[in-house]
């Protein structure tokens, strides 16, 4: 019997339940849509579809680094209580998870889902058993992984995460730079990294608060350098002054060790979660008319 979309849809609208496990178990019940609902009731797809609907902006940002530096990966999974992200059983999920992700090298979150943890279940059904077991909804988020250089992690707590990956230099001078990180919370490595569209807004609100204050135009360009020269420093790593020690610039204290960094992530745990979770789902509700 061939399974259609409109027969997905039902059975969704009717248990509540993801696309593709109505769409399996519509396939298993040979398209006997009461059948289907009991496949997915009795594999507790339902239960835990019933949480989909929640904000899940509690949880844990955590890092794995192999022995020798040159793998890592940081990974935000989110709950709805901080009194489940500080569970045993939710630690050693996402500690499982991370550990995966530098060992089989996803591509994304999707294909995350499919990698087989050491317990020996995917992803996406340990996701499933730990929702079930203690009632709350689980959203692994996003993820970083890299393998391209010297790789160092640090975590301030769970809810904060960096992972930073250099050309040179040592453990001690990566974790410094992740340090420097986590509390300046830079936007990019340096000036030819920031993100276009940010430089121009900034250059338009500095311009408006120079010509409310009656600056002539003729002017304006030059007062602007100066302003853009500070938002740089505040916004790109190397020109930030070492948390350290203020005399030197991240830059400096890098070049000094023969270093470079190439690249970094920083995670907060929940931002712009509840934002992103809104603009989905009023996608779907557009998609579904």
């Amino acid at each position: 019997m061939t399974i259609t979309a409109g027969d997905i849809m039902k059975l969704r609208n009717a248990v509540g339940a993801g696309m593709m496990d109505c769409k399996n178990a519509l396939e298993e019940a040979g398209g006997d849509m009461d059948k289907a609902a009991e496949i997915l009731r009795k594999k507790g797809i339902v239960k835990a579809a019933k949480r989909a609907d929640k904000v899940a902006s509690e949880g844990k940002v955590v890092s794995f680094v192999s022995a020798d530096n040159k793998v890592g990966a940081i990974l935000e999974v989110n709950s709805e209580t901080d009194f489940v992200s500080k569970s045993e059983d939710f630690t050693a999920f996402v500690n499982l998870v991370v550990e995966a992700i530098v060992k089989d090298n996803p591509a994304d979150v999707e294909a995350l889902k499919n990698v087989v943890l050491a317990n020996g279940k995917t992803v996406a059904d340990t996701v499933s058993e730990l929702t079930i077991k203690i009632g709350e909804k689980i959203s692994i988020r996003r993820f970083v992984r890299y393998d391209s250089g010297l790789v160092v992690s640090y975590l301030h707590g769970a809810k904060i995460g960096v992972l930073v990956e250099m050309e040179g230099g040592d453990i001690a001078l990566g974790t410094d730079v992740a340090m420097q990180i986590a509390a300046a919370n830079p936007k990019s490595v340096d000036r030819e990294g920031v993100d276009a569209t940010l430089l121009e807004k900034e250059r338009e609100i500095f311009a408006d608060q120079l010509r409310q204050q009656g600056k002539p135009e003729n002017i304006i360009e030059n007062i602007l350098k100066g302003k853009m020269d500070k938002f740089y420093g505040e916004v790109c790593l190397l020109e930030q002054p070492f948390i350290k020690n203020e005399d030197v610039t991240v830059k400096q204290l890098v070049d000094g060790k023969g270093a470079k960094v190439l690249r970094f992530t920083r995670y907060e745990l929940g931002e712009g979660i509840e934002k992103q979770e809104k603009d989905f789902a009023a996608e779907v509700a557009e998609q579904m008319g």
